[in-house]
């Protein structure tokens, strides 16, 4: 795979938001705002290529919110630096997750054997017919 994503780029592309998290901490949690969304617009983005989107488009398309953004949060610790450092990690293993190759779309062929059932059963459907022609003579 060509590597053309710019890590660097990206980082700098993104949108960081910070809220009060609902995680442990006890009253610590009721003044700090330790939880981190990182928000990703892969259409806009210059660190990727065109095929790298559209990759991404094709591979992260639950992900996506309708204007093509993808969203990560973290709010799993108290500290907001650490948090912020593993939402960071995941929206990096979800790129290179992403950006992998679409797959080919085989066209699958039907089995021999069932085109030899289809033909046999016609062949004694139709003996069943041509024996029930002589009978009433």
């Amino acid at each position: 795979m060509n590597v053309t994503m710019n890590w660097e780029t990206i980082q700098h592309e993104l949108i960081s938001r910070t809220s009060r998290s609902s995680g442990a901490g006890g009253q610590h949690v009721n003044k700090t705002e330790s939880r981190v969304e990182l928000v990703f617009d892969v259409g806009a983005s210059a660190g990727l290529s065109s095929q790298e989107k559209a990759n991404l488009y094709h591979h992260l398309a639950r992900r996506l919110d309708t204007a093509g953004r993808l969203s990560v949060v973290d709010q799993s610790g108290r500290s907001q630096h650490q948090n912020r450092q593993r939402a960071l990690e995941r929206l990096l293993a979800l790129l290179e997750k992403g950006r992998r190759a679409i797959p080919k779309v085989h066209q699958g062929k039907a089995f021999v054997a069932n085109r030899r059932k289809r033909l046999e059963k016609k062949r004694r459907q139709s003996e069943k017919k041509a024996d029930r022609s002589g009978q009433w003579d």
